[in-house]
């Protein structure tokens, strides 16, 4: 039995057979701010990932100037399983999907989890932080905070490096990414087994 462990600090461990191996699956703590509600908030594997070896991960960039991400930003990204160990991870094979702006360091949702009913991800955000929504996030379908994203990691669309699944809310304005809106902090969730 295999398990994979986030520390919040930016590393994922693997425990095998009731033993943490010494060498982290992937480290990338040099680009994570940690403390309080941010850090490496989530981990999803790729419904096909025994073959293709990707999977994605959400947390609280450190800052990186140059491409415009600023401390505390949330980034979902790819990266690949080591074509040479199956409990390593390509650490150069990071491919940023999104990058989140977030105006306070709590509410920063995190969570990331493949549907098994529809194959797409989806990505749980909090509505930007500080107490009571000051900024309104949560009913603007202008913003991706306080939101459920859905996204397909398999497609293209408009020059983003996913796809747009059908069934998204539409309108005037609204991002297409957006699946459901309201959310207070969706750090976790599930989908029901059974339905």
């Amino acid at each position: 039995v295999r398990l994979y462990i986030l520390e919040q600090t930016g590393r994922i461990l693997v425990l095998e057979n009731g033993q943490v191996q010494s060498q982290p699956f992937l480290d990338i703590s040099g680009q994570v701010v940690a403390g309080g509600e941010r850090g490496l908030l989530g981990l999803a594997f790729h419904p096909g990932y025994a073959q293709n070896g990707r999977f994605f991960v959400h947390y609280s960039s450190a800052g990186v100037p140059a491409d415009g991400i600023n401390r505390g930003d949330g980034v979902v990204a790819e990266f690949t399983r080591s074509g040479t160990s199956a409990t390593l991870a390509d650490a150069q094979s990071q491919r940023r999907l999104l990058t989140v702006a977030q105006p306070f360091e709590n509410h920063n949702g995190g969570m990331l989890d493949f549907s098994p009913e529809d194959g797409f991800l989806y990505i749980g955000l909090g509505d930007g932080g500080s107490a009571n929504d000051p900024q309104g996030n949560g009913q603007k379908l202008t913003t991706w905070l306080g939101k459920m994203l859905r996204i397909d990691v398999d497609g293209l669309d408009g020059g983003k490096p996913y796809g747009i699944p059908a069934g998204n809310m539409t309108g005037a304005g609204v991002l297409p990414e957006i699946w459901s809106y309201g959310w207070r902090n969706p750090w976790r969730y599930s989908f029901d087994p059974c339905t």
